[in-house]
């Protein structure tokens, strides 16, 4: 089965805007039964700005733009196996594991959470996946 690009108008574009050049990344790949959700950050989709300087609202957002990717392609939560975590700090942890916690509702899934600088200023936290169609 070739790749195929998964999109969805509820999640943030991913894209390099500031060169005004048609994007390499795609909000999602699926490839066989593997999907493989770009990073997602705390950005309202419509507008591409962060909607808050508060670590549990972009947790929420974040989560609610993979989520909305996820949906396009026909899963949910309850299909990742794993998401990676980007924090731009580490005193930010017990917060944005609280709303994690929250918004998962229960799901299990494996996680990799590591400190660095996300790419865009006021980004606290970027969160990638991979889920599966079994």
């Amino acid at each position: 089965m070739p790749k195929q690009m998964i999109t969805s108008q509820s999640a943030p574009t991913t894209g390099f805007t500031d060169k005004g050049t048609p994007s390499p990344l795609a909000q999602a790949i699926r490839a066989g039964n593997l999907l493989f959700v770009s990073g997602q950050g705390p950005l309202d989709p419509k507008t591409r700005e962060v909607v808050s300087a508060d670590i549990g609202e972009q947790t929420r957002q974040t989560l609610t733009n993979l989520k909305n990717v996820l949906a396009a392609a026909g899963l949910d939560f309850s299909h990742v196996v794993n998401m990676r975590v980007v924090l731009r700090n580490a005193a930010d942890f017990p917060a944005f594991n609280e709303a994690f916690r929250d918004v998962l509702e229960g799901e299990k899934v494996t996680r990799t959470c590591i400190g660095a600088t996300p790419h865009r200023k006021g980004v606290n936290v970027e969160i990638d996946c991979v889920a599966s169609f079994d």
